[in-house]
């Protein structure tokens, strides 16, 4: 969103649906990636765009287009200058035949992935926001910094709680079997099944068990012999990628997707990103196998199939997007190591299963009857292992060997008995089995389906347990529940599944893009103000699972405004509430929190806390109200002590600020006055940390600047046995940067920070202190190398 809508506190969420206008921004802008391709593509006549296959890579074409265009050389008349290539694979053959056939951008593909888009980004803000607000406001133990909906997402988790709730509503219900063993020779004994299968009456079970325990042989009724074939498996694609990679290789969706990339961008892989479960006529099986004649694992299995023929893969289902996944260049396990390997390796024998022969095997089944009674016993015989010896986990088990036998036959009864047991109920699902219900319902795409089930995993909605099975949370489970009593369609699939209709339809040039933003657009903003008037319908749920803000957390900090103390609420995201005022005060996350010396801020009163992010971290003390509520206008929301430019605090910037950090554009360095004996400064924009004056009694800010590059002089006393000064002195006043005093005793490192979100910046380096004097020495001064890697290395101690 443009403006004041990115904003959760000025803008109704209701307003997202149709008044905020909405902008599309690089989403790394330190890349420059539009001005990079602006520079590339000045004077040029004309454009190939090779970017991935899919609706979202012909997205991204028209995004290419939009940056370029302006500065390429116009055309002459009705002459062709944008050209589309189309390839499934990075290998040679593949890039010559997309760029013999070059065709051109599907605009309709490309419309119907930015409807999906702005649908996914205005519905989903619009009800994370509200339920986001209303629920943190209220209970202190939701442990979920944000309480997220999505179109995708929702549904999602509510085929986890819906599996949750059958097994919580599971009652175990006792039936028997009836079990008999016949002894064909005198050591050996076969188990028999029951035609009946099971009973749930005892006296019934008991009855049958009376009567056939009257009998000493059983009779053979009949002996069939069948030849049976289990066939190869089709091509493979991403959906089944994801499943096999949970259930058999232990990987999540998002980590098996992660790898898939990283192995196609290498060449070692096709775009592992399709639906089609069919190869075209045209694509050269026997070549992708020769690749595979030399690897130890399967060379034989290869060298046979290429001597004996290849059997043309299965027919499944065309898709029309890409080729299946299949294996492009040969590897060893050195090379991918891990995770890549097991992947790889799965990849591949699937493809040599695609075109090997289907396993036979011959089953036999022999029906006996004990009195009146039936039962059966079932042997199978592979006669052609086929696929299953690339494919071994496939393979037809092991079975006793039955007897030969024919019809009359009398063999002795061993034991017949009636075991009890009882119904169990289903399991968690597996995040193979959400794949496949997902895939189902058409929820997501190929592409998005392991986002959104790593989504509900991050927002604390489920978790995986052993085996890889989703179990719910309290707050999941509170959620779906919630959405089920005020409105079923927002988790039910039926809706985003008919969504998904109508974006393939734009796709197809079938349907009009503004008419299905708008008509889905309209829906939702009917169920959202539904949504907002019956709220009450899912609080009454969560009040039940989730405590109060005032009944959580411990007693930190007083409130300015009452004087009493505010309770610290731990659970994300981690703030503070005052159950007197009822106002709640958010504070930074992934630290620890703690009082600050029972010091009060000079403009509101309130206590201050300090933030730490550990002992090789750094800290920094703020005031709660200001933090929330900025009181100077060039300060924003969010901002420390460090970044406060109160003219005479303490804890303040301007008091406390010694010179521009040596890493960022905008940061200063701020003394750390609770970091003694071993003293640091600390850049309050990105993670840059400078040690010095180990083992000082007191390092002071001065109000003095250095005369060569600006920055705040530093007044240090210094111990007097461990005194790095020369002579008897203890005590200098000296700029940090400059001082050869100082230089060696100064000593720049990294924060180890908790979290990724949190390493910092690392724009351009420039020798400044507050001013724009040049340092002229000192070890935070390196030559300026001209790369950027040596750069790197020169700062990192």
């Amino acid at each position: 969103f443009s403006g004041k809508y990115n904003s959760w506190d000025k803008v109704d969420p209701a307003e997202l649906f149709s008044k905020a206008p909405t902008e599309k921004k690089e989403a790394n802008p330190k890349l420059t990636m539009v001005k990079f391709l602006q520079v590339e593509g000045r004077g040029c006549d004309c454009i190939v765009l090779w970017l991935d296959c899919d609706k979202e890579g012909e997205n991204i074409c028209f995004e290419v287009l939009d940056a370029v265009l302006p500065v390429m050389n116009k055309p002459r008349s009705s002459e062709r200058t944008i050209y589309r290539a189309k390839f499934s694979s990075i290998t040679d053959t593949d890039i010559c035949n997309a760029m013999n056939h070059l065709g051109e951008p599907n605009r309709n593909e490309a419309l119907s992935v930015d409807a999906r888009q702005e649908l996914d980004l205005r519905i989903g803000c619009a009800f994370t926001r509200f339920q986001t607000k209303y629920f943190q406001g209220k209970y202190g133990n939701l442990d979920s910094s944000l309480i997220s909906f999505g179109p995708c997402q929702t549904p999602t988790l509510g085929f986890c709680v819906e599996r949750h709730d059958k097994i919580q509503s599971f009652k175990p219900e006792t039936y028997w079997v009836l079990q008999a063993k016949v002894n064909p020779e005198k050591e050996s004994s076969l188990t028999l099944d029951w035609d009946r299968v099971r009973m749930f009456d005892r006296e019934i079970a008991q009855m049958f068990l009376n009567i056939t325990k009257m009998e000493k042989e059983a009779k053979v009724e009949s002996v069939s012999k069948k030849e049976k074939v289990k066939q190869r498996p089709l091509a493979l694609n991403t959906v089944e990628m994801l499943r096999v990679a949970s259930a058999a290789l232990g990987m999540g969706p998002q980590h098996a997707m992660q790898i898939a990339e990283r192995l196609y961008m290498q060449g070692y892989i096709s775009y592992p990103r399709t639906e089609t479960t069919h190869y075209p006529e045209n694509f050269d099986l026997k070549g992708c196998l020769r690749q595979q004649a030399n690897n130890p694992y399967w060379a034989e299995t290869v060298k046979a199939l290429l001597s004996e023929g290849i059997n043309r893969p299965r027919k499944g289902h065309d898709a029309g997007d890409h080729p299946p996944i299949t294996p492009m260049r040969a590897a060893t396990e050195a090379e991918l190591g891990g995770d890549g390997w097991r992947l790889y390796e799965y990849i591949t024998r699937h493809f040599i299963a695609t075109v090997s022969a289907d396993c036979k095997y011959l089953q036999t089944t022999i029906s006996f009857s004990i009195g009146p009674e039936r039962f059966t016993c079932i042997g199978k015989m592979v006669t052609s292992p086929g696929f299953t010896e690339i494919m071994p986990w496939h393979s037809i088990p092991l079975e006793e060997s039955l007897p030969p036998s024919e019809k009359g036959d009398l063999f002795p009864i061993g034991e017949i008995k009636l075991l009890e047991k009882q119904t169990s109920p289903p399991d968690y699902l597996t995040e193979a089995e959400l794949i496949t219900l997902m895939e189902k319902h058409g929820i997501g795409t190929d592409a998005s389906i392991p986002v959104h089930i790593n989504n509900i995993c991050q927002r604390n909605y489920v978790t995986v347990e052993s085996g890889r099975r989703l179990k719910p949370t309290n707050l999941g489970i509170v959620l779906v529940h919630g959405y089920y009593k005020i409105d079923a369609e927002l988790v039910l699939p039926t809706i985003r599944s008919a969504v998904e209709k109508q974006l393939n339809l734009i796709a197809l040039g079938k349907a009009n893009y503004h008419q299905v933003l708008e008509h889905t657009l309209d829906i939702f903003k009917r169920k959202f103000h539904y949504f907002v008037d019956s709220i009450a319908g899912m609080d009454e749920l969560m009040e039940v699972s989730f405590s109060p803000l005032a009944a959580t957390g411990k007693p930190l900090s007083r409130c300015g405004k009452c004087h009493r103390f505010m309770k610290y609420i731990q659970a994300k995201p981690s703030r503070l509430h005052c159950s007197h005022c009822d106002d709640t005060y958010s504070l930074p996350q992934n630290g620890t929190i703690k009082l600050y010396k029972e010091l009060r801020c000079p403009l509101d009163d309130f206590e201050l806390v300090l933030w730490s992010s550990g002992s090789r971290g750094k800290s920094y003390p703020l005031c709660p109200y200001c933090y929330n509520h900025p009181p100077f206008r060039d300060m924003k929301k969010g901002m420390g002590c460090n970044e406060c430019t109160h003219p005479t605090c303490q804890h303040s910037l301007s008091m406390l600020g010694i010179g521009q950090c040596v890493e960022c554009e905008n940061g200063v360095l701020v003394l750390d006055s609770t970091s003694g004996p071993k003293w640091k400064m600390a850049c309050n924009k990105c993670n840059v940390i400078v040690h010095f004056f180990e083992n000082a009694h007191k390092v002071r800010v001065s109000p003095e600047t250095c005369d060569l590059c600006e920055a705040a002089l530093v007044d240090v006393d210094f111990n007097k046995a461990k005194s790095p000064l020369p002579g008897d002195e203890t005590q200098h006043l000296g700029c940090v940067f400059c001082d050869p005093v100082f230089q060696d005793l100064v000593e720049l490192k990294h924060a180890a920070m908790r979290h990724p979100m949190h390493r910092g910046g690392q724009g351009r380096r420039q020798g400044r202190g507050r001013g724009k004097g040049r340092r002229p020495g000192g070890r935070l001064n390196p030559k300026k190398p001209k790369d950027k890697m040596a750069a790197l290395a020169a700062y990192f101690v």
